[in-house]
């Protein structure tokens, strides 16, 4: 393991204060006492490893992440297990995710070892910070955000020479309000989220900014999220703001849009279609348009839709509406949806076997 250098919070948060955010942490409001810091330059690379005490960043004006967006992020999750250790799910993929996005906003690659690492010495640290599940129904974790930004006082337009990377972490409950009841979406009728040869796949701030309004959007038409079609024909499913879209056949398919320029490689989407040969789904990843979903639900052929991600986990939809239709597959949790979301949950807690080794101990 790498050798984080640890300065201790003198003034962490009491621990009445730390528990009772734990009761009822909502997503990404509360922090824990410390993060974790590895510094690169370009001629000496990364450097300075610590774990220092949660609290503002001190930023040059002229810092290159401020003007030309030059940052990325990723996002996972720390679980307490029955045994009181703590786990990460499949965090290769998270490390292998960031370097995918660093090469396509031009910052420096972070080894795997750099990176899980980073997380371990924080959860070892702050796992009073983990939150213990009362009930299987209980889904409350530590979320984890690492993210690396564009660091130097330079307003030239090139690849910033200096990077800083961080990892926060912050107890969360569900990512929706309503926990795991039914959303609607909305159907974004002009604005895309990204295109051909566009960052859409990398997992950088701006793609989000993009997604904002179309979210306001959706919010003032009564849905909770938005879904975006792609940027050339404005007729196949490409993600929602901020998850990405699974569909599940009559006939026992696993349905969602194939890999591109314009979608997230997500970690939740992945597992997902590995997992479904173990349930009875085939998995297919292609172009779904959105005619062949309406009329796949029209006709009874398509008869479940969720979203998925870290943050959502698997979120099912009710309806897809749009300005001049709306696609309804009821109020009720499918049956496929709430098999695959108990699975993966299951894994994820230690309440079922991790025959996939997934899995990694953080403390």
């Amino acid at each position: 393991m790498t050798d984080f250098t640890v300065l201790k919070n003198l003034q962490p948060q009491p621990e009445l204060v730390r528990e009772n955010i734990k009761k009822d942490p909502g997503f990404g409001q509360y922090f824990t006492d410390h993060m974790a810091h590895i510094r690169y330059t370009i001629g000496d690379g990364w450097q300075g490893h610590e774990v220092r005490p949660y609290g503002p960043l001190l930023l040059d004006p002229a810092a290159a992440v401020l003007h030309y967006a030059q940052e990325i992020f990723e996002g996972l999750k720390a679980y307490r297990h029955a045994d009181g250790s703590v786990w990460t799910f499949r965090p290769e993929r998270n490390a292998a995710r960031i370097n995918k996005s660093a090469e396509r906003l031009a910052l420096p690659q972070l080894s795997e070892e750099d990176f899980i690492d980073s997380l371990k010495h924080l959860v070892s640290l702050d796992q009073a910070w983990v939150p213990t599940p009362e009930s299987d129904a209980d889904e409350s974790s530590l979320y984890l955000r690492p993210f690396m930004i564009a660091t130097e006082r330079f307003l030239g337009v090139r690849a910033s020479h200096e990077v800083d990377y961080y990892v926060i972490a912050s107890p969360a409950g569900p990512y929706f309000s309503g926990g795991i009841e039914p959303v609607s979406i909305w159907l974004s009728p002009k604005l895309k989220r990204a295109g051909a040869g566009g960052t859409g796949f990398a997992k950088c701030g701006g793609n989000y900014a993009s997604s904002l309004v179309a979210t306001n959007e959706a919010a003032a038409k009564g849905c909770q999220q938005v879904l975006f079609t792609d940027s050339v024909e404005n007729k196949y499913i490409d993600e929602l703001g901020g998850m990405n879209l699974m569909l599940v056949t009559k006939s026992g398919k696993l349905l969602t849009p194939a890999l591109s320029d314009s979608i997230l490689d997500g970690v939740t989407r992945r597992s997902l279609l590995e997992l479904a040969p173990q349930l009875g789904l085939e998995a297919e990843e292609r172009q779904i348009s959105i005619e062949e979903w309406r009329e796949g639900a029209a006709s009874g052929e398509i008869v479940e839709a969720f979203a998925c991600g870290t943050a959502a986990v698997i979120t099912p939809i009710s309806k897809l509406v749009s300005e001049d239709f709306t696609i309804d597959h009821g109020e009720e949790a499918g049956e496929k949806t709430m098999e695959l979301r108990k699975t993966l949950l299951g894994i994820q807690y230690g309440r079922v076997e991790d025959k996939n080794n997934w899995l990694v101990r953080l403390a």
